[in-house]
């Protein structure tokens, strides 16, 4: 049965549909989903395994006309697409955690394709807020881009300036606007690489208050500040600071440096590994998806394939087009290579097949049974070869160097949670004949892959930490004249 989606109602819900498409999939990503009345829940939503975004866009062009009264207008803006979204999101995530219905449209016709459990979900509350990047930019010649000024800590009326949103840090909603909505979304464009550094900006909030004078450069601070202990991207300091203000134009200094170039550079082949995800979501949508697997409940191939972070997925697809490019010259019926890959994560691997088929196996109505059982019984021997892994992933194709204007895949999750001396029985000898990971002509080599590659130098964060201020960056001066908010 085919999903129909909305595409979003306003240009800019389009917008926000299009990039969460593209960075979440289309398999996972919905926008205007209803309530069990009727009523839209969210703009958008996002749900992978415990994961659900819940994003609200709003738009007001009240400063526009450039009015007299800025402060009046703020205020008025922000009331309309600030607070009363917060209150909104929160609201939307108490419904969410209600565990009730959920639906693609209001006539309640489509439910949500994808299971919730209220009491494992860990929800995501993100206001995009349109409608006042040049009126930021008139307000302060120090603002580089005109995003929004934000701070987490417990309400101060004597703070309330113009284009300086406070949110409570105890009930954080994250805040996106016009300037850095496409650069979150494209610089953290898989849901592991989003949420990861979500996790990292509410673990920062947590530690002590946090106040950046735009998110990119909150994104810029996060790419170049790594914990060594916990291999992973960090947000402010461990220190026991009372205040972490991150200060205008990290992100505009990291967009024109040389790993940032190197990085971008080196994620292009990544997008090999984005397009196949994206022809089985839409297969999947479209009810056309052959197999039993069940994309919409977790427990496939393709769920497994999104898991994996960007620099992951740059590894991976830089393995497959190479063994694409080096599939051997023959003239046999029947060829075959196959690769064995690595996954981010532990206990988990891929094995890529491709086969080059007459035209007449190709053309037969078992070929495509044919190339699924042999994809089989290689998931099946890479666990011979490798007893400790948990998972394998299998993609199976034709090779691409010779297949033409059109291929098909197949994918397969194998799980050895009931691994047994029977089940291994069955693989080594199915796998006598075909011999993979066994032949002679099997070659081994070691991959290291670095989010910043060939970089002669880790460059340093520019974070600023302060005791009991509510902006330290080396001037002394307050938020107000030292960020010019």
């Amino acid at each position: 049965m085919a999903i129909l989606k909305s595409e979003g109602v306003s240009p800019t819900e389009r917008l926000l549909a299009e990039l969460c498409d593209r960075t979440f999939l289309r398999l996972w990503s919905y926008p205007n989903p209803c309530r069990d009345d009727g009523k839209e829940l969210c703009d958008l939503l996002v749900v992978f395994q415990n994961d659900v975004l819940i994003f609200f866009d709003r738009e007001n062009r009240r400063f526009d006309k450039n009015p007299e009264d800025v402060d009046l207008a703020w205020k008025r803006w922000r009331k309309e697409v600030i607070d009363k979204q917060v209150a909104t999101a929160h609201g939307a995530e108490r419904y969410i955690r209600s565990g009730r219905s959920i639906y693609l449209d209001p006539q309640k016709k489509q439910p949500f394709p994808i299971p919730i459990d209220p009491g494992q979900v860990r929800c995501h509350k993100i206001v995009i807020a349109h409608g006042v990047k040049d009126a930021c930019k008139r307000a302060s010649s120090a603002n580089v881009s005109g995003s929004l000024a934000i701070s987490y800590e417990e309400k101060d009326e004597r703070l309330d300036h113009p284009f300086f949103v406070q949110i409570d840090r105890k009930h954080p909603v994250h805040i996106l606007d016009t300037e850095n909505l496409e650069i979150a979304l494209t610089e953290l464009d898989t849901i592991f690489d989003f949420t990861a550094y979500l996790d990292a900006k509410l673990e920062a909030i947590q530690r002590h208050a946090l106040s950046y004078c735009g998110e990119e450069d909150v994104i810029a601070h996060y790419f170049l500040n790594f914990d060594e202990k916990k291999n992973r991207h960090m947000i402010g300091t461990l220190d026991a600071f009372d205040t972490v203000h991150i200060g205008e134009g990290e992100w505009f200094d990291f967009e024109r440096s040389e790993p940032y170039a190197r990085r971008k550079a080196a994620n292009q082949t990544s997008y090999f590994w984005d397009r196949l995800l994206q022809i089985t979501s839409n297969n999947a949508l479209k009810g056309v998806l052959g197999g039993n697997s069940k994309p919409f409940h977790g427990k496939s191939a393709l769920h497994f394939m999104a898991m994996e972070p960007r620099f992951s997925r740059r590894g991976l697809s830089d393995f497959m087009l190479k063994s694409i490019r080096n599939f051997p010259e023959s003239d046999e019926p029947v060829v075959r290579n196959v690769s064995l890959m690595p996954s981010f994560y532990e206990g988990m691997v891929y094995v890529f097949l491709q086969l080059k088929a007459s035209n007449d196996l190709r053309n037969s109505e078992t070929y495509r049974e044919v190339r699924s059982g042999m994809l089989e019984i290689a998931c099946g021997a890479a666990k011979l070869r490798m007893p400790t892994i948990k998972r394998v992933i299998g993609i199976a194709t034709d090779a691409p160097k010779f297949a033409g204007k059109t291929n098909s895949e197949d994918l397969l999750l194998m799980e050895f949670e009931e691994w047994n001396a029977e089940r291994q029985a069955y693989y080594e000898e199915a796998n006598k004949e075909l011999r993979f990971f066994r032949t002679p002509q099997m070659q081994a080599s070691k991959q290291t892959i670095s989010e910043f590659p060939r970089a002669t130098a880790k460059p340093k964060a520019r974070a600023k930490v302060g005791r009991n201020e509510l902006c330290v960056c080396g001037s002394g001066l307050k938020y107000k004249k030292c960020c010019g908010r």
